[in-house]
C-alpha cells in the first residue's frame, strides 16, 4: 500500500533546506508528484505532496523529516491525501488556464480582495500568484510606484464578456488596470511590436501642436478629440485638420520636434523588446518627420507615417497617399507580421485612438493605452495607470529579468 502526504514547511528561510528536506525523502525512495516554494520577507513557505510507495515505511520518512526540520528551525505540518481527492486534482489539470494581470501604482489589500472575489464569482480557481514588480520603497511617491501581482487561475468562465466588464468597472473605480488573458504558448514567445506615435510614444498630437503654430489650434485640438473619441472619421477629419495648416512654413517642424517629450517607460520598453529580439514598428497616422526622429531616438526598425507635402518650405495642408488610416494600421501590422515570418498570435499592438482599434483587435496582444473612454472598451486590454514598459508585465516578465532600466 501507498500513502499521498502533503508536507508543508515554513520558517526562515536558509540555504541548504530544500536539498536537506529532500535528501531525507530521496533515502526513503518516496515519489514527489507536486512541489512549490516561495519566500516572503526571508520567511520560507514550501510544499511537496509525496508518495510513500510504502506505508509501512512512511511513518519513518515522516518522522526524519520533522526531526531534519526541527534542526533548522522549521515548522512541519502533514496533511494526508486520499487517492480520490489526487486523482480529482490531476482531472484538473486539463482546464483551460488563464492569467489575471493587476497593474497599479501601489498594490492594497482591497485591490487584491476585488480580483480574487471577481474570479471567484465566474468560477475560475487561483492556482498561483506571483509579484512581477520590483520590491517598492516605504518613501516611494504616490505618483512613481510601480506594482505588478500575476495571478494564474484554472478554469473556464461562463460569461467572459461580463467578467471583462466587471474587471473594466473595478478598475476605473480603484484607479488601477486589470488584465485577463488565456495562458497559452504564445504569451512570451511574440516577436514584433508596433505602435502608434501621438499620445503613444509621445505625450502630445502633434497635429495640435502645429495648429498651435498655425494660429488655429483650438479649433483642430476639438477636431482631433472628436477623431480619437471615434465620434468622426479619421480620414475625413485628418483632411479637415491638415487642411487648417496650409502655408505653415516649415522651419516650425525643427521646433515641434526638438519639444516633444516621450511617454513615461518608452525608452524602457524599446531597450527590453530590442534585448529580447524583437521587431518594433510605428504605424501612425501622425506625421513621419517626427516619427523618424523617434526611430532614430529608440532604435525602432520600421516606421509608416503620414508624409507632409511641402512646396517653396510651407505646407500646403495636404498629405502625400497613401494616408496611415485604421485600416492601413491593420493592414501594416498583417504585411509586418508575414515578412517576419510570425502568426498575428505573435504580435503586440499598442494605441489610443479610435482609429488604432482595427489593429489592436488583429494582434495576439492588443493593449489601449491611456485611452480614450471607447477604445479602452473595445482593446483586448488596457494600461492606464502605469507607463509604456508596464506592457512587459502583460507578457510575464519580472522585474527582476529585465536590464538595468526595467520596470
Amino acid at each position: 500500500m501507498r500513502e499521498i502526504v502533503l508536507i508543508n514547511i515554513t520558517g526562515e528561510d536558509r540555504p541548504g533546506l530544500t536539498a536537506a528536506i529532500t535528501g531525507v525523502l530521496a533515502q526513503g525512495g518516496v515519489n514527489i508528484l507536486d512541489i512549490g516554494q516561495a519566500v516572503i520577507h526571508d520567511t520560507l513557505s514550501f510544499g511537496i505532496l509525496v508518495e510513500i510507495p510504502d506505508t509501512e515505511q512512511a511513518s519513518s520518512v515522516l518522522k526524519d523529516v520533522l526531526f531534519t526540520a526541527y534542526k533548522l528551525d522549521q515548522q512541519v505540518r502533514f496533511t494526508p491525501v486520499s487517492e480520490e481527492d489526487y486523482q480529482q486534482w490531476v482531472d484538473g489539470q486539463g482546464k483551460p488556464r488563464h492569467i489575471v494581470t493587476l497593474l497599479t501604482r501601489r498594490v492594497t489589500a482591497e485591490q487584491l480582495q476585488r480580483v480574487s472575489s471577481i474570479t471567484a464569482k465566474y468560477g475560475l480557481n487561483i492556482d498561483h500568484i506571483d509579484r512581477l514588480s520590483g520590491r517598492m520603497p516605504l518613501n516611494m511617491p504616490a505618483d512613481q510606484g510601480k506594482g505588478c501581482i500575476e495571478f494564474s487561475v484554472r478554469g473556464e468562465p461562463a460569461d467572459p464578456a461580463a467578467l471583462r466588464a466587471e474587471f473594466l468597472s473595478v478598475a476605473q473605480e480603484l484607479n488601477v488596470d486589470i488584465a485577463f488573458q488565456q495562458d497559452s504558448l504564445f504569451r512570451r514567445n511574440r516577436r514584433l511590436a508596433v505602435f502608434d506615435m501621438d499620445s503613444t510614444l509621445i505625450e502630445a498630437e502633434v497635429i495640435d501642436e502645429l495648429a498651435k503654430a498655425a494660429g488655429v489650434g483650438e479649433k483642430v485640438a476639438e477636431i482631433t478629440e472628436r477623431a480619437m473619441r471615434g465620434e468622426l472619421d479619421f480620414r475625413a477629419s485628418f483632411k479637415e485638420r491638415l487642411a487648417l495648416l496650409q502655408g505653415l512654413s516649415e522651419e516650425v517642424l525643427e521646433d515641434i520636434a526638438a519639444s516633444l517629450r516621450l511617454t513615461e517607460g518608452a525608452e524602457v520598453l524599446f531597450a527590453e523588446l530590442k534585448r529580447l529580439g524583437y521587431k518594433t514598428a510605428i504605424l501612425s497616422g501622425g506625421f513621419s518627420y517626427f516619427a523618424k526622429r523617434l526611430q532614430d531616438k529608440l532604435g525602432i526598425d520600421y516606421v509608416f507615417a503620414n508624409e507632409l507635402q511641402i512646396v517653396d518650405g510651407k505646407l500646403t495642408g495636404v498629405a502625400i497617399e497613401p494616408i496611415v488610416d485604421a485600416q492601413r494600421k491593420a493592414d501594416l501590422l498583417r504585411e509586418l507580421a508575414a515578412k517576419e515570418g510570425l502568426q498575428l498570435e505573435q504580435t503586440i499592438a499598442v494605441g489610443d485612438g479610435a482609429n488604432d482599434l482595427p489593429m489592436l483587435g488583429l494582434a495576439g496582444l492588443g493593449v489601449a493605452f491611456r485611452a480614450k473612454p471607447l477604445v479602452k472598451q473595445s482593446a483586448k486590454q488596457a494600461i492606464s495607470t502605469l507607463g509604456l514598459d508596464g506592457v512587459l508585465y502583460l507578457l510575464g516578465f519580472r522585474t527582476r529579468e529585465g536590464g538595468d532600466g526595467m520596470v
